[in-house]
């Protein structure tokens, strides 16, 4: 696999060409970004721990929870082959516990656990604020099918639930994380983008001690132990 031009950097990832059209490389950057990229920082290591947890995970999920998704084949500790996706401009989180913007522009306390997990779509839009959308915008916007949407939502409901059943085996609570799905180009959809403390909420389950990037975002600190840490209760 060759490595060619940059197509893309993004807040914590930059993309590759590669000689084959349908193949990507992405690599995983150690700089930090929070609130629609207000607040900037580095976590050392976090490119690593990145690229490895998403990989383990989307292996996981695609063999033991029947979910698409773009990986192909892990390179080195920070380099990934992917499949080239056409990124629906959907930002679909789960939540199973309240927290974070949910506490805040709802009212409710963080740590109130949901009788049912909630789904909410961000318009994936940086110079907008990635607003919260729901699937009647999506539609008028033509951000996805009706049959697109409703895929995205089975296949983020049934990662919830491997990876809640997954990380409490490890003593960890899934409190809540934002997915991203791509078209292949024949329209298959696909999990693409990362799974990894920047896009999920962990906490201890006995000590609720959260791991992961709120720790950065919060100035908590301790962020590289959380990374670690979490990224321990993996193996």
């Amino acid at each position: 696999m060759e490595k060619r031009e940059q197509l893309y950097e993004g807040k914590a990832k930059k993309v590759f060409t590669t000689d084959d059209p349908e193949l990507l490389i992405v690599s995983y950057k150690d700089d930090a970004t929070a609130f629609n990229g207000l607040k900037k920082g580095t976590i050392v290591g976090k490119g690593v721990i990145n690229n490895k947890m998403s990989n383990l995970l989307m292996q996981k999920l695609e063999k033991e929870a029947h979910i698409p998704t773009h990986f192909v084949e892990e390179l080195n500790d920070r380099e990934t082959v992917v499949k080239k996706v056409s990124i629906v401009p959907l930002e679909v989180i789960i939540r199973n516990i309240a927290a974070g913007s949910f506490s805040k522009n709802y009212g409710v306390e963080e740590g109130v656990v949901f009788d049912h997990p909630t789904i909410e779509f961000s318009y994936k839009n940086d110079d907008l604020g990635d607003p919260l959308i729901n699937e009647y915008h999506a539609l008028a916007l033509k951000l996805a099918t009706k049959e697109e949407i409703e895929l995205i939502k089975e296949y983020a409901f049934a990662a919830n639930c491997y990876m809640k059943a997954y990380w409490k085996e490890r003593g960890v609570i899934l409190v809540d994380f934002k997915l991203e799905f791509g078209r292949l180009s024949d329209g298959t959809i696909v999990l693409a983008d990362e799974i990894s403390p920047d896009t999920c909420r962990f906490w201890d389950a006995e000590t609720k001690e959260k791991l992961d990037k709120d720790r950065f975002r919060r100035d908590l600190g301790g962020v590289e132990d959380a990374y670690a840490e979490i990224m321990g209760r993996l193996s």
